[in-house]
């Protein structure tokens, strides 16, 4: 069984949060204590983003981390570093890589190296579900799990598609537009309904979670988990106690409070 399906097992009827950081920000040796703040405050996975210089699916919050950590100098051989050794403190963690096409395609064996550097899934963010199937049969066969995204407006021919090549987890945006939170904390039980008759992984809700409120709004549209990305991220920018922060939110996947 993968990481991914033992979490879920693990969690039974709790939803899974997950939380992203751009790898190398503000540097590597924050970057690495930042992971394991991310497992101490209790995420059942994480999602990390490589810093890249033309992303098209990051809000300002994380372009900036991204742009943070270019200019310290970070390298996709640097993130790849920082995953092998949080690989080694955390064996059970399930690990993913939120990327682009151009990093990708740009290393030689980019696939292989993230597996064995211990990366459990993989999502390009801007291979669209037509583009996607040799990609996936090279995740495949690396030893990596697809993540593809899908989003309400996700024609059945394409969701079907979706369903066919993710692995680990879908990826469900919350609405519209890049990255970042949002006031509104909407979520599309509709879309929810259609991946799970489609026959995709477990949905998982993204871009725009940051409150307890959210969180419990996700799941109640019957998403199996949340991904809390540009909050986090934003908490790093300003040196706020971020394993605190996420122990507050995974803790509304379990419908309980906790202490400011």
């Amino acid at each position: 069984m993968s990481r991914y399906g033992a979490m879920f097992d693990r969690l039974g009827s709790d939803g899974a949060f997950g939380a992203f950081v751009m790898l190398g920000d503000p540097d590597l040796q924050t970057s690495a204590a930042l992971l394991d703040a991310l497992v101490e405050g209790g995420a059942d996975m994480i999602e990390v983003g490589i810093p890249f210089s033309d992303p098209v699916a990051d809000g300002p919050v994380i372009q900036a981390a991204a742009q943070r950590a270019l200019g310290v100098g970070v390298r996709v051989g640097d993130c790849l570093g920082l995953l092998a050794g949080f690989r080694a403190r955390h064996p059970n963690v399930p690990v993913g890589i939120l990327t682009y096409a151009n990093i990708v395609v740009a290393r030689a064996g980019f696939m292989r190296d993230a597996a064995d550097a211990g990366a459990d899934s993989l999502l390009i963010a801007d291979v669209p579900a037509l583009e996607a199937e040799p990609f996936a049969a090279q995740m495949v066969q690396a030893g990596i799990e697809p993540v593809l995204i899908a989003a309400a407006n996700t024609p059945e021919p394409a969701l079907l598609r979706i369903a066919r090549l993710s692995k680990a987890y879908t990826y469900c945006v919350s609405r519209a537009g890049i990255t970042g939170t949002h006031a509104g904390g909407e979520f599309d039980a509709g879309l929810i309904d259609r991946v799970k008759a489609a026959g995709a992984p477990p949905p998982v809700f993204g871009f725009g979670i940051s409150t307890p409120e959210h969180v419990r709004a996700a799941l109640a549209a019957g998403a199996r988990g949340v991904i809390c990305g540009s909050a986090i991220v934003d908490l790093v920018s300003r040196g706020g106690d971020v394993a605190a922060f996420v122990r507050t939110l995974k803790a509304s996947t379990r419908n309980e409070s906790v202490a400011q």
